[in-house]
């Protein structure tokens, strides 16, 4: 009995894990970018052009994803758009070393691709965040999953342990559309 049990518990462990790992951001059509997207696409080539990079193992890459997280985090301080530019929907990178969540996504993307992690498998994602606020995240798209690199954390988790309910992403692959996400635990009162 005692080693049914203890099947039954491994099989279950093992079915979640899979569920999880892996595991894709969902997406369906196509959606209108967010406003101040295409004005930073104009102004940060490397955010909507393909770059190209080297081949990273998911080790090497976690790892990477996991240092820049952290010094992104360490180093900008929050702040709203509002005060320094009169508009609150300016995506641009820090400003004097201060930006808010957009801000924060910009530059650990421009990090990654600098260190070499592939374009192609960045994007910007808007989720609801703490509070119920519209917050941007950066997903980074590994062989083991879509993980999140947020600058209210600086644990970089895969998609589904966020808690956060995902609304729209930028397309991986044509990288100045737009995808509707619509995935989390929230994701039914959008559809």
């Amino acid at each position: 009995m005692k080693r049914l049990v203890s099947l039954a518990a491994f099989l279950f462990i093992l079915l979640h894990f899979q569920a999880v790992a892996g595991s894709s951001l969902p997406v369906t059509r196509s959606i209108g970018a967010p406003v101040g997207f295409a004005a930073a696409c104009a102004k940060y080539k490397w955010l909507c052009g393909r770059m190209a990079a080297q081949q990273l193992s998911d080790q090497a890459g976690i790892a990477l994803l996991q240092k820049v997280n952290r010094a992104v985090n360490g180093r900008i301080i929050p702040a709203e758009d509002g005060p320094s530019s009169g508009n609150r929907d300016v995506w641009s990178l820090p400003v004097a070393g201060h930006g808010d969540c957009e801000d924060y996504a910009l530059q650990k993307m421009k990090d990654l691709i600098e260190a070499g992690f592939p374009s192609n498998r960045l994007a910007l994602s808007v989720v609801i965040g703490p509070h119920d606020q519209n917050h941007v995240v950066l997903i980074a798209r590994t062989d083991g999953g879509d993980y999140v690199l947020d600058n209210l954390t600086n644990a970089v988790r895969l998609w589904r342990m966020t808690g956060y309910t995902f609304l729209a992403t930028q397309d991986f692959q044509s990288r100045t559309g737009w995808r509707v996400t619509l995935a989390g635990p929230r994701a039914g009162e959008f559809s």
